[in-house]
């Protein structure tokens, strides 16, 4: 590769350990920097509504569970149809735990960050459960058996007292070093939260990638049969892809629940599921940046839709109920014009970008 760290372009690496940096050069890393400082330091310089401030705090919680989806859908070529149900155990483990202890129980406000990896691992011993008719079935067949999933814990949830039948179990109000979170900075704590974890998630799996692991899951969603003859165990690797996912999914869950103060079947249903596969799709499968951009754009595309609501109140009838006519038109089109003009999503729009920025003008 070129000398020049700062304006290199193009593929030329004499070993392997160039290939496999995280930054290809230094500008990248400085980009990169340069981002997460503009993502740390906006909300305390330029103020928002406790409205957007949630949206906000909704689209990096479905990132961390669109990470977990793309590592199963996107990278191991697995359909889940469920993954709400995944996302739904993660936020219902906080919630078992808040009405068994009491929601302002010291293990529920001041040890959440250990609440939020509970609630992932129990996600993924379910996503690994799951996972296991993986083992003998494929593509349709496997996607049934993840739409399974999603009904039996929907019915779970809303027949058994356990779970309050559904209804929404609370959950209490955190405590940071300066004391408990008020209700006025509830919102900017947890983008806070939510935000180091998607970095952290983020950076975990773009390393995942890059080793034998990461590899293996390409490498059984390309060919199976010829992954098990290079010596990889394709069963496994399934597996452990669901178990992946369920771990994200868990912890998109907790947050949730900590979000909303509270965890109610409403918000993992197979409608969710749907949503959260349209966000795969639209940001990009098999890419980690359409994990980002995907979330993002579904969330701020049902924001303009309720926005657009609003200013046509005042010009068509009230009896008219736009938003329930409106939402699902939109959102459908959206998949459906990605699916016949931009398969590859979103990502692919970055792609070219970078591709042609690094290139212009022609340096080599």
């Amino acid at each position: 590769m070129s000398a020049n760290r700062w304006l290199a372009t193009g593929n030329f690496f004499s070993t392997y350990k160039e290939e496999q940096r995280i930054f290809f050069t230094h500008l990248d890393r400085l980009l990169f920097c340069v981002l997460l400082a503009v993502l740390f330091i906006w909300p305390l310089v330029y103020e928002v509504s406790n409205k957007y401030m949630l949206v906000l705090d909704n689209i990096l919680i479905a990132m961390v569970a669109i990470i977990g989806l793309n590592l199963v859908t996107g990278f191991a070529g697995l359909i889940s149809i469920g993954h709400a149900a995944f996302v739904g155990v993660g936020a219902y483990t906080l919630a078992v735990f808040a009405r068994t202890i009491g929601d302002s129980h010291v293990l529920i406000t001041h040890a959440w960050p250990l609440m939020l990896i509970v609630s992932g691992a129990v996600g993924a011993m379910f996503g690994a459960f799951v996972g296991l008719p993986a083992l003998r079935l494929k593509h349709l067949y496997l996607a049934i058996a993840t739409l399974s999933f999603q009904m039996i814990f929907q019915w779970t949830i809303n027949f058994f007292p356990l779970f309050n039948q559904g209804q929404t179990i609370p959950v209490g109000r955190v405590y940071w070093f300066t004391g408990m979170v008020s209700r006025g900075d509830h919102y900017l704590f947890w983008y806070y939260v939510a935000l180091v974890i998607v970095i952290v998630f983020g950076l975990a799996v773009r390393n995942l990638l890059r080793t034998r692991y990461g590899r293996s899951l390409v490498a059984v969603r390309d060919n199976d049969r010829a992954a098990d003859a290079m010596g990889m165990n394709p069963g496994l690797t399934k597996v452990y892809a669901f178990a992946l996912a369920g771990f994200f999914a868990g912890v998109a869950g907790a947050l949730h629940a900590y979000l909303y103060r509270g965890a109610g079947i409403e918000s993992f249903t197979l409608a969710q599921s749907i949503s959260y596969l349209a966000m795969a799709i639209v940001g990009g499968l098999g890419t980690l940046t359409g994990s980002f951009f995907g979330p993002a754009a579904i969330r701020m595309l049902d924001l303009q839709v309720e926005n657009l609501v609003e200013w046509l109140k005042h010009f068509l009838p009230a009896a008219m109920n736009l938003a329930t006519a409106f939402k699902p038109l939109t959102f459908g089109l959206v998949i459906v014009l990605f699916l016949m003009f931009e398969p590859r999503g979103i990502a692919n729009w970055w792609r070219i970008c970078r591709t042609y920025v690094k290139l212009w003008p022609f340096r080599y």
